[in-house]
């Protein structure tokens, strides 16, 4: 038991020593792991391991969805209750983003955009927030200008969902060129199946059959290599490339 102990903590050690080298951590994590099998992989599991699964863009959306599932209309409820209660800037923009995720994307406009005044202006997330709102509202070139504005004011600003937006965007625009790009690049770094899901879909609408089978032929392997709960995720994604895989 003893040996099977020590060597339990070794494999736990080891795959926080992967998980330090892909997230870029510091060397010194590595001897800390090493040294101390037991205690170091206690103190990274705290420290780094946790707070980044707790706030890697998988964990939220999954965490999202399982509380959708669960009871599909509780924060819109709760969100429209905090508004009605007081309608605050918070309270405002809280609402706006749930009925946004309840497809009212109509609705959730005219309280984002008066959520995006005063202080929260620039704020990027909610200026992404409100380019969704406005493609899915069918107003895909404000979204567009809305994320290029965007970019201009925050170059060093990252969101996989306002990337997939914006090259939604520019699709529903028709600049084919520039969609081609933008999706040529999120299929590979956005999380889930989504992207390729509907970058297949846009290119069998644009008479790219056969780019658009070999996409979603590509995209059903990877999917048999997920975990089962990111196919549970991405049930309505697969499919649609089914769909289009034929």
């Amino acid at each position: 038991m003893h040996i099977f102990g020590l060597g339990l903590h070794i494999l736990i050690a080891i795959y926080f020593g992967v998980h330090a080298i892909r997230t870029h951590q510091g060397l010194y994590w590595l001897f800390i792991l090493f040294m101390f099998p037991l205690l170091g992989s206690i103190v990274y599991a705290a420290a780094i391991w946790l707070p980044d699964i707790r706030n890697s863009h998988t964990a939220r959306r999954a965490g999202s969805t399982m509380r959708r599932m669960l009871d599909p209309g509780r924060e819109l409820r709760e969100a429209r209750a905090a508004y009605d209660d007081t309608a605050t800037v918070a309270n405002r923009m809280r609402l706006g983003q749930a009925l946004l995720a309840d497809g009212r994307a109509q609705e959730a406009l005219p309280l984002l955009r008066d959520a995006a005044t005063g202080l929260y202006s620039d704020d990027p997330d909610l200026q992404a927030q409100l380019a969704r709102a406005e493609l899915e509202a069918g107003d895909a070139a404000a979204a567009r200008d809305r994320l290029d504005a965007l970019i201009a004011a925050h170059p060093r600003y990252r969101s996989p969902t306002a990337h997939l937006t914006y090259a939604r965007a520019v699709a529903a625009c028709d600049d084919r060129e520039r969609a081609h790009e933008e999706f040529d690049v999120l299929v590979d770094s956005y999380p889930g199946l989504e992207a390729r899901a509907r970058y297949a879909s846009l290119l069998a609408g644009w008479g790219e059959t056969e780019r658009a089978k070999n996409l979603a032929t590509q995209s059903l392997a990877k999917a048999k290599q997920l975990p089962r709960h990111s196919r549970d995720l991405d049930r309505d994604w697969i499919k649609q490339l089914k769909e289009l895989a034929g």
